[in-house]
C-alpha cells in the first residue's frame, strides 16, 4: 500500500462519484482549503489539481492537512486486513487504531508479535509511510475530535479519554494540527452543524459509521442467541450490556440509527453510554466496532465469496452479512469453552450461571442487567472446584482457570489485531483447547478474516462433508475471508452451531 496515492485519474472518478465503497480506504487533501476528507464527503467537489490522495488519515495529516469538519474523517470505516501487503503492519495498525500505544510502548507492542521494536518501525514506515506513534498521535486527535463533536465531556476529560498524558500536549498538538483550540473547533462544530446532538447528561452518544450493505438484524440474532443473561440482553432493536472499564462502570446500547448528512440521511450505528461510562467512551467505541465488525469492506469481501455456486445464493440472501467479533476477548474465550461438546442454548445457560457466581454485582438497577461478566483476575483466583460448580466437568473447568491465568498474566492477548499463529500456539498449549475451540476465537476475538473452524459440525453438514481435511480443501478458494463463508454457512442452518 502505497502511502500517497498516485492513481489520480481513478481516485478523482471516486471522490467525484462519492464512491462509499472507498470510504476510510483512501482520502483526499485538497491544498486550496488546507483540509482532508473522505471519498464521501458531501462538500463541493475540489479541482482534480487541487486535490492530493492518502491512503491513511495519519499520512494526511503529516502532510499539513486537518479533517473536514463536514464529513468527519474520525467516523470513517477502518481498512482491513486484507488491504496490506505487510500482515504485521496491517495487525499492528489494528492494534494502534484501536489505542494500543495509549497502554503500552511500540516495543512491548512489538514483542506481541515476536520482533524488535526497530522491525516493527521499519515495516509500518515503509507499509504506511508514518511511524507508530505518528499514527498514535492521529488516532487520539481524531478520537479527541470525536468526543469534542459528539459529548458534553470537559476539555481535560477528553485529552485523557483519547489517550493523551497531560492536557498541555493535548492542546499543543490539537493548535498545531488542527489550527483551531479544542473548545473553539467544539463551539464551530456545533454552530455550523446542529443536527447532531442528542445527549441529555445522563446518556451520551456516539456515531459509528460502516460501508455498505451492513446486515445489523443478522448480527443482532447471531448475538441474540449467545447473550450471557444478567451481562447482555439483545433483541431486534438493540445489543445492550453492562460494563467495566477500570474505575468506569455502567450500561451501553448499540441501536440502528437514522442521521442527516449534509441533505441526505444515512444510517449508522449509535452507541448510547450511561453517564458512569463517559470518560471511557474510547475504549468503547473501539470495542462496538470490533463486535459489530464494522472495519469490513464487504463489497469486496462478498466479490471474492460468490465466485462459490454455494455461496452465491447464501450471500445474496443475506447480503452484508458480517462476523460478530467480541466485545471483550476473553469473555469469548470463556464462552467458546463452555460451548464445547453442548448446544449454543446450553453454553448460554452455563455462562449465565458463571456470571451469576463470579460476575460482581451491580451497583445500579437495570431492567434486563444484574451483573459484570467475570473477568480472568478473578477466575484465575478460583479454585477448579469452584468453577465447576455451576455445573460443568472438572477438565473443563480446569481449562477456564489455565486460560483466566494466561490471560490474567498477561501473557495471552486476545484482541483484535493480535498475532493469529502466536494465539493459536497459546491457546493449543492449555489444556482442553483444540483448533475448534481456536479457530472460534480467532474469527471473533481477534478479528482474523481468514479463521476456518474446518472441524465444526455445523459447517460439515452445510457443506455436505464428514472430513475437516475435506472441508479445508473446500474452502481454500475462499481465502482471506473464510471466517465469513463460514458465517453464511451457519446462517444457512438457522444458526444451530457456531459457539
Amino acid at each position: 500500500m502505497n502511502a500517497v496515492l498516485d492513481d489520480h485519474r481513478t481516485l478523482y472518478e471516486i471522490l467525484r462519484n462519492h464512491d462509499a465503497r472507498y470510504d476510510g480506504r483512501i482520502f483526499v487533501g485538497v491544498s486550496s482549503t488546507g483540509i482532508y476528507c473522505r471519498p464521501v464527503c458531501r462538500a463541493r467537489v475540489p479541482k482534480r489539481e487541487n486535490c492530493t490522495f492518502f491512503a491513511h488519515a495519519a499520512v494526511a495529516e503529516k502532510a499539513g492537512f486537518r479533517p473536514c469538519l463536514l464529513c468527519r474523517p474520525e467516523l470513517a470505516p477502518g481498512s482491513t486486513k486484507a488491504d496490506a501487503v505487510s500482515q504485521l503492519a496491517s495487525l499492528a495498525l489494528r492494534r494502534i487504531e484501536d489505542g494500543a500505544l495509549n497502554l503500552m510502548s511500540v516495543d512491548e507492542l512489538a514483542a506481541e508479535f515476536g520482533v524488535s521494536g526497530r522491525h516493527l518501525r521499519r515495516a509500518i514506515t515503509s507499509e504506511l509511510g508514518v511511524t507508530p506513534i505518528e499514527l498514535a498521535q492521529t488516532q487520539r486527535l481524531l478520537l479527541a475530535k470525536q468526543l469534542l463533536t459528539e459529548s458534553d465531556l470537559s476539555i481535560t476529560d477528553v485529552a485523557y479519554a483519547a489517550g493523551f498524558e497531560s492536557l498541555r500536549r493535548f492542546n499543543a498538538l490539537f493548535k498545531s494540527r488542527y489550527r483551531l483550540a479544542p473548545r473553539a473547533l467544539r463551539r464551530e462544530y456545533r454552530q455550523a452543524y446542529r443536527d447532531q446532538s442528542t445527549n441529555d447528561g445522563a446518556v451520551t452518544q456516539f456515531r459509528i459509521e460502516y460501508r455498505l450493505p451492513f446486515n445489523f438484524q443478522a448480527q443482532l440474532g447471531f448475538l441474540l442467541g449467545r447473550a450471557i443473561p444478567g451481562v447482555e440482553h439483545v433483541n431486534e432493536q438493540f445489543y445492550e450490556r453492562s460494563v467495566r472499564v477500570g474505575e468506569h462502570c455502567g450500561w451501553m446500547r448499540v441501536e440502528r440509527t437514522e442521521v442527516k448528512r449534509s441533505k441526505r440521511r444515512n444510517e449508522v450505528l449509535t452507541l448510547s453510554l450511561s453517564e458512569g461510562l463517559r470518560p471511557a467512551a474510547v475504549t468503547l467505541i473501539a470495542r462496538v466496532k470490533a463486535l459489530f465488525d464494522t472495519r469490513a469492506d464487504i463489497t469486496a469481501i462478498e466479490t471474492v465469496l460468490s465466485a462459490d455456486p454455494l455461496l452465491r445464493p447464501l450471500i445474496k440472501a443475506r447480503p452484508g452479512l458480517r462476523v460478530p467479533g467480541a466485545f471483550d476477548g476473553f469473555e469469548l474465550l470463556v464462552r467458546a469453552i463452555l460451548g464445547q461438546q453442548v448446544s449454543v442454548k446450553g453454553a448460554t445457560t452455563l455462562s449465565g450461571r458463571l456470571a451469576e457466581r463470579f460476575g460482581e454485582s451491580l451497583d445500579f438497577e437495570h431492567a434486563h442487567l444484574s451483573c459484570l461478566s467475570p473477568t480472568a483476575a478473578t477466575l484465575a483466583q478460583s479454585t477448579v472446584d469452584e468453577i465447576a460448580s455451576i455445573g460443568l466437568p472438572r477438565k473443563r473447568a480446569e481449562c477456564i482457570r489455565a486460560a483466566a491465568q494466561a490471560v490474567a498474566g498477561g501473557d495471552l492477548i486476545l484482541a483484535p489485531g493480535a498475532d493469529p499463529v502466536r494465539v493459536r500456539e497459546q491457546l493449543l498449549a492449555l489444556p482442553g483447547i483444540g483448533e475448534w475451540t481456536n479457530a472460534y476465537v480467532q474469527m471473533r476475538a481477534l478479528a482474523w478474516p481468514d479463521a476456518m473452524p474446518s472441524g465444526d459440525l455445523g459447517i460439515k453438514k452445510a457443506l455436505g462433508m464428514d472430513k475437516e481435511k475435506a472441508v479445508a480443501e473446500r474452502t481454500e478458494a475462499w481465502r482471506p475471508w473464510r471466517a465469513y463463508g463460514a458465517m453464511h454457512l451457519w446462517h444457512s442452518l438457522s444458526q444451530t452451531s457456531g459457539g
